[in-house]
């Protein structure tokens, strides 16, 4: 109970990082109660794999009996009336859920600014933006708020605020943990990832959370690998790794001049250790965040069709007729981003438009498969860097296409249904820390936590 009580303390004191949406506290303390009173009385039954463990949530990620609103004034005070399957597969190990996490509303944004609950501050700095859009969840771990924080990457929404927070942030492969229960964004991208303080704590978490699922048919059929194991001296390999990285991405104009400098720093360190490192040509990098946000606001504005007023949650006062409510139920309840990717969505859908956009937005996100299949025949990863920049200031970033064109370097992960790792290695001259991406072909969820765990102890 102390621990629990030790981070309900956490949460109190940094109050002003505005973290947590929701606390649980009676029933995590209650939960800590009863596993104290197991110890105590039943010392040689069997545990849960996370006993004890305390987890904060995304308020995106479905929890029976609990709110989620995805941090946005259209759920009003929704209570879910099921958990998400990677809840319950949480709980069933005797982990003890805190409380939900605030977040971009309904995942999109970069900076967690969009939250209609206030923005979440970094807690290096609270002049700054944690990332987005799991940036309560980043800042959960960066403040010792919780021990492990589930979050959810539609196109970098785990490593981005994972690189400008200082902690590991891990997006499994598409279709590696069930979506049952986790509120859609865009359903083709999006994924159950975890913000944790190490690469052991996220492969665990992941051991239990993956799986087949009947509730999910996208979820990959495979039964999960003991990933905790991967660490273990009888299995872990320090053999040599091919490694690639794609020059366009050093090269890339908005890339932070000593981040590109230090990137290029830890490709010598590699190296040197061993490992095979190879430059490869990527041609499309000019096309990669336009194909993400044409295929992902298409996408949402099907998926958040939903939220008019008349099925559940909020509803507009003083309307006349159906047309009235949803209009006016819409547009109170949704915030500027959410709205604008509504609209760009319903525009690239509409009639004239598809083709020219929909349609080739999706023949390039087969061109950008069938590319990185290629260079994963040759290489066992890819590295590059998670974010242009370090974390930058809260509000200073007025246009949303400038935000949008810093997802350059996470967005690839999603289109592709690739597994991707943010390490947190490095710290800039600035003092603010930044992270190393590492990305394995779909499914080799072991592979890529193995080679993170064997590269996360080298720094530069």
């Amino acid at each position: 109970m102390q621990v629990v009580q030790y981070y309900l303390d956490q949460i109190v004191d940094q109050s002003q990082l505005n973290v947590f949406l929701e606390v649980f506290s009676t029933e995590a303390l209650t939960k800590a109660m009863e596993l104290d009173e197991q110890l105590r009385t039943r010392p040689d039954a069997p545990r849960g794999k996370l006993f004890g463990v305390v987890i904060g949530i995304k308020d995106v990620i479905c929890y029976k009996g609990h709110k989620v609103r995805a941090a946005s004034k259209i759920l009003g005070d929704f209570e879910s009336v099921y958990s998400a399957t990677a809840v319950e597969r949480l709980l069933a190990e005797d982990a003890i859920i805190l409380g939900s996490l605030n977040c971009d509303e309904f995942g999109m944004g970069s900076t967690n600014e969009n939250s209609a609950f206030g923005p979440v501050r970094n807690a290096y700095d609270q002049t700054k933006v944690p990332g987005g859009s799991s940036g309560g969840s980043a800042v959960a771990i960066q403040a010792d708020m919780c021990m492990i924080a589930l979050g959810s990457d539609t196109g970098g929404s785990v490593r981005q605020p994972a690189s400008f927070c200082d902690v590991v942030g891990f997006k499994p492969s598409y279709g590696r943990i069930s979506r049952h229960g986790l509120i859609a964004y865009a359903s083709s991208f999006d994924q159950i990832g975890l913000l944790t303080k190490s690469v052991e704590d996220a492969a665990l978490s992941l051991e239990i959370m993956a799986g087949p699922d009947a509730y999910d048919a996208t979820c990959l059929q495979e039964e999960p690998v003991t990933y905790s194991q991967l660490f273990h001296p009888s299995h872990s390999s320090d053999k040599p790794l091919k490694i690639a990285y794609i020059q366009q991405c050093l090269d890339h104009p908005g890339l932070d001049p000593e981040i590109r400098e230090n990137m290029r720093a830890k490709i010598d360190q590699l190296t040197q250790a061993g490992h095979k490192v190879s430059a490869v040509d990527f041609p499309y990098m000019d096309q990669i965040v336009a194909t993400y946000y044409i295929l992902t606001t298409a996408e949402a504005s099907s998926n958040l069709s939903r939220y008019d007023g008349v099925h559940f949650a909020y509803r507009a006062k003083d309307t006349k007729n159906l047309e009235e409510v949803y209009t006016k139920t819409r547009t109170a309840g949704f915030g500027m981003e959410v709205k604008r990717r509504i609209m760009l969505g319903t525009f690239v859908l509409s009639a004239g438009y598809f083709d020219a956009y929909y349609g080739q937005a999706q023949k390039v996100r087969r061109i950008l498969q069938t590319t990185s299949d290629k260079i994963y025949e040759a290489h066992d990863l890819i590295v590059l860097p998670t974010t242009t920049s370090t974390a930058f200031e809260l509000g200073a970033k007025q246009d949303p296409v400038s935000v949008y064109l810093s997802d350059v370097f996470t967005v690839l992960a999603n289109l592709i249904g690739s597994p991707a790792i943010s390490l947190p290695l490095f710290k800039h001259s600035n003092g603010m820390p930044y992270g190393l991406q590492l990305l394995t072909k779909r499914g080799a969820d072991a592979a890529l936590l193995s080679a993170a765990h064997q590269i996360s102890s080298m720094r530069v």
